[in-house]
């Protein structure tokens, strides 16, 4: 008998259990909060059907989600949300908060990250772009000096200090920062109180270079040019093949420039440039280099850098910020000390061009330049590295 009562204790005890958990799976069905989460981590948004993920190779500053009737999520992570809405299409009844919405065409952009400039050039959503934060001749490279010149796109102030007037009067629908408005947040909020969404781009917060490259797949999705953006991003992945089984050849680079008042720049070591100068088979000299700032360079004491660039086989002086140096002449101007530097005496100096930080769409080229810098005695044929003599 006490066996029975105990058998019949357990089965009440499971039925019990079993209830509960279909109870509490029922209450959860009853509605979107807004809270819920797709497979993958993509919002459960009322109305919309999820269906894929973006694939991605590199990046991991962002996500894509992708719902039926050709409505996308970009997720920047650390940042914000945004609901992209087909042309045509209507804004779901309810969004969950924290989620900004826009409308597609995108097409009155105000870019005020500099480097994402190449990767609408290189999707062919150039036309997205109406307003810039610098001005014609301040560009690097053609396309965007040609739009300038034509009146396609008009300049419309610094990131820091933007003519909120022409963003009003141009009924700008998006605004493109880099991290550096977070010094400016006061200018982020004035843009905002204009009703216009301010996307900061955190491309350059990937260790990755080519997960830097990869943000283009995040423009393609924005502009409706994603088989473009994926296309160029595979090509760029492919001219890197070669090297992907390379021995490194355990040679170390300084690169750096040198400021008005003396001090040396260099980047830390968890920069995506010191990757780079990695997969094209040699070895950051700053390997350990890091500080407690968001900053992804360092500054130093000449003194500072002699102990370390003293040894170093290679030195790339970084000529996208400081122009001024075309000529070994012009680097040891700027500092005697260089001289004693091991990579002067062997003749082993490079300077880059003045489109580095400007054109993320060349960032393989760069990496095959790095590589045959490192590896032939005399390359010849390299785009955006030059040797000084």
């Amino acid at each position: 008998m006490a066996e029975i009562v105990k058998t019949s204790y357990k089965i009440i005890v499971a039925l019990f259990t079993a209830i509960c958990m279909l109870m509490l799976t029922l209450a959860g069905c009853g509605g979107n909060t807004g809270n819920e989460m797709e497979e993958g981590g993509a919002p459960e948004i009322s109305g919309l059907a999820y269906e894929s993920e973006l694939q991605l190779e590199r990046a991991t500053e962002f996500s894509v989600y992708h719902y039926e009737g050709g409505y996308d999520l970009i997720d920047i992570h650390e940042g914000d949300k945004f609901l992209l809405v087909p042309e045509g299409g209507k804004v779901p009844e309810s969004v969950p908060e924290g989620i900004t919405v826009l409308q597609k065409p995108v097409d009155k952009i105000y870019l005020a990250a500099t480097a994402t400039m190449a990767m609408f050039c290189s999707c062919d959503a150039l036309d997205h772009i109406r307003m810039s934060s610098i001005k014609e001749n301040d560009w690097s490279f053609d396309e965007p000096r040609e739009a300038m010149a034509n009146g396609k796109i008009i300049y419309a102030g610094r990131y820091s200090t933007p003519d909120y007037e022409t963003l009003f009067d141009e009924e700008c629908d998006l605004a493109i920062e880099s991290t550096m408005i977070y010094h400016t947040p006061e200018v982020k909020e004035m843009i905002e109180k204009l009703d216009v969404p301010v996307l900061v781009d955190r491309s350059s917060y990937e260790e990755d270079p080519m997960g830097r490259a990869e943000w283009i797949k995040l423009y393609g999705v924005l502009t409706d040019h994603q088989e473009e953006a994926n296309a160029f991003f595979d090509e760029q992945m492919q001219k890197l093949k070669d090297l992907d089984d390379f021995e490194n050849t355990e040679k170390t680079v300084a690169f750096f420039y040198l400021t008005a008042d003396g001090k040396v720049v260099v980047r830390k070591s968890t920069d995506y440039v010191p990757k780079m100068i990695e997969i094209a088979g040699a070895r950051y000299a700053f390997s350990d280099l890091e500080d407690d700032s968001d900053r992804t360079s360092v500054d130093m004491s000449v003194e500072t850098f002699y102990a370390t660039a003293v040894d170093a086989d290679y030195i790339i002086y970084n000529g996208s910020i400081d122009g001024s140096v075309k000529t070994m002449e012009d680097l040891l101007a700027k500092d005697p000390v260089m001289k004693e530097l091991k990579a002067v005496k062997d003749n082993k100096c490079w300077v880059t061009g003045d489109s580095m930080y400007q054109r993320t769409d060349i960032i393989a080229d760069l990496i095959l330049d790095f590589h045959k810098a490192f590896t032939e005695d005399d390359p010849s044929d390299l785009q955006y590295l030059q040797k000084l003599q």
